[in-house]
């Protein structure tokens, strides 16, 4: 069966985006980006709130285009492009290529979506995230924490309701500080 994955980026004070919805913090280097680039490709789907989405598709599907652009980031181009793409949300009504959207988060439809076959499904963004968390559908947890205090903006788990109990599974510390906290969910 599948997994559900949430990955996300984190300050060391726990802020996954600044006061304005900045990202320019994010510590993401050439090494980082080519990590992000190799487990991404062997996702199955990706799951985004209408947010997230809109912010990806703004710049992924054409970035490869730029002769600048570094190889992880015309890399990551195609990822995006060929990935078959979830978009959770109640009001987009024209997404880009390969892209579905759903109306509301139903269990029980994850639960059957977990079920057919291919790679993982990759969660993405805060709001969908908190969403599934509150259905217990989130499997594992891939938590990048980033070098740098940012002293306000919105925090990754605001309003967490409930315990949930997690194994460690990995961690890793990349060469620009960032260090990867990968957890599993513990079920009973």
């Amino acid at each position: 069966m599948r997994k559900i994955l949430m990955m996300m980026s984190v300050s060391l004070d726990g802020f996954m985006e600044g006061p304005n919805r900045e990202l320019d913090w994010n510590r993401v280097d050439d090494e980082l980006h080519s990590y992000f680039n190799a487990h991404l490709a062997t996702m199955g789907a990706f799951l985004d709130g209408r947010v997230t989405y809109e912010l990806m598709d703004e710049y992924w599907p054409t970035a490869d285009e730029d002769p600048e652009s570094p190889e992880t980031v015309k890399e990551f181009a195609r990822i995006w492009r060929e990935m078959p793409k979830i978009v959770y949300s109640r009001t987009l009504e024209s997404p880009g290529g390969n892209t579905t959207v759903v109306r509301e988060v139903v269990p029980a439809q994850i639960e059957a979506l977990k079920a057919e076959p291919g790679g993982d499904l990759m969660l993405g963004g805060a709001d969908l995230a908190a969403s599934f968390a509150a259905h217990d559908l989130i499997d594992e947890y891939l938590i990048y924490v980033h070098p740098v205090l940012i002293g306000e903006g919105r925090r990754l788990f605001a309003g967490a309701d409930r315990q949930a109990d997690l194994r460690l599974v990995e961690t890793r510390t990349f060469g620009n500080g960032v260090v990867l906290l990968h957890y599993a969910r513990e079920r009973g």
